[in-house]
């Protein structure tokens, strides 16, 4: 076999000496925006069609939905964004849409991504709608005695920041006399409250080829590292190499280790965020490699990013050496002044000679020595 079994962890000696070599700091610099940061996000929506009651809600249908919906967990089907503001109306679409719900996502932040833990944290009715806080709800709870004083200490403090999400349940002609279990079926594009566990309600938004493969344990080329997680579950071992082990400013790669002997061991390379190779060496077999695009989907993204090593001397791209360094000449001019910097003459140790009178003036006589009076002269 070409491959061989991960080597074990190095010992504590070896990681002392690794702490006594040169510290050489590196540091990349990228730009993150809104293409990047909501790429990814799922905005295709397909609508309910649950029949609903011609009757209006009444108060015993309000306190039956408190009690049978309030604290009911799920997970989430897409990315639900931070705070108010999303709406859906009861078979039919959501608002905002497409590419408005990724700005919102982008301006107001991610409350819960997919798979997300969803707790029903609070009900409120209105005539046409029921707003359901999730997780909390879009506002931290303000206590009033934070602003009482005692010593300059309050007496209460507040609490953590809010990171819950609401949504705002439409209904067409008022709120219908509907039952938690409709609710639940209302909310399923949002929040699936069917899943026994956040990876099976992960699977669901995949597409039926990545779906099939998770449920297979199996690992597919141009999957993202949250796919390999629900299928293999966590590696056993990871590395981070460069692609050209000769060259720091070549780009970075992660492979992730699964198995070990006599099982089949695959060998799952990442990068950018993407699996771009699989092998799977097993024994008595020859090492599978595949590195094809097989889920489809956008290609590798592109890094931008550059590598900066400092105390490298930086060198010119277009003829290879030293670049020139920066100056305010226009091209073509020559200064008057030499360019190169004069020898430094440095004074030596010897003392500096007296400054001799000005002429037709008598020099003062040297200072007498003066002694210190005796104890026997007293």
């Amino acid at each position: 076999m070409a491959r061989s079994c991960p080597t074990p962890l190095p010992t504590v000696a070896a990681f002392l000496a690794l702490l006594t070599l040169p510290l050489v700091c590196r540091a990349q610099v990228f730009v993150v925006g809104e293409k990047t940061a909501t790429e990814d996000v799922i905005t295709e929506f397909h609508p309910t069609h649950v029949p609903l009651s011609d009757y209006l809600l009444d108060e015993r249908g309000r306190q039956d939905l408190i009690r049978n919906l309030e604290a009911e967990q799920g997970f989430a089907h897409r990315e639900l964004p931070l705070g108010a503001g999303l709406t859906l109306i009861a078979n039919g679409n959501m608002s905002p849409s497409k590419e408005a719900y990724k700005q919102m996502l982008y301006e107001k932040g991610i409350s819960a991504g997919l798979g997300d833990r969803m707790v029903i944290s609070a009900l409120h009715f209105k005539p046409d709608s029921i707003v359901i806080d999730f997780n909390g709800g879009p506002y931290a709870k303000h206590r009033f005695l934070s602003h009482v004083y005692l010593n300059d200490t309050p007496l209460a403090i507040e609490g953590p920041i809010a990171t819950g999400c609401r949504v705002t349940l439409v209904f067409e002609g008022g709120v219908p006399q509907i039952s938690a279990a409709e609710v639940k079926a209302l909310l399923q594009p949002l929040v699936d409250f069917k899943a026994r566990s956040a990876v099976e309600a992960y699977t669901d938004t995949l597409t039926p080829q990545v779906r099939s493969a998770v449920e297979q344990h199996e690992v597919l080329v141009g999957m993202d590292r949250r796919m390999v997680l629900a299928a293999l579950g966590p590696p056993l071992t990871k590395h981070r190499e460069h692609v050209d082990p000769n060259d720091d400013a070549s780009a970075v790669y992660e492979e992730w280790i699964y198995g070990q002997m006599p099982q089949p061991i695959q060998f799952v390379r990442f990068r950018g965020g993407r699996v771009v190779r699989l092998e799977i060496a097993a024994i008595g077999k020859p090492i599978e490699v595949r590195d094809k695009n097989e889920i489809g989907g956008p290609e590798e993204p592109a890094l931008l990013a550059r590598n900066i090593n400092n105390g490298d001397a930086p060198t010119n791209t277009d003829t290879g050496g030293t670049r020139k360094p920066p100056t305010l000449r226009k091209p073509g001019e020559v200064l008057d002044t030499p360019s190169r910097v004069g020898k430094v003459n440095m004074p030596d140790d010897t003392p500096p000679k007296p400054i001799p009178p000005p002429p037709g003036t008598t020099p003062d006589p040297p200072p007498l020595p003066q002694f210190a009076p005796s104890r026997e002269s007293n």
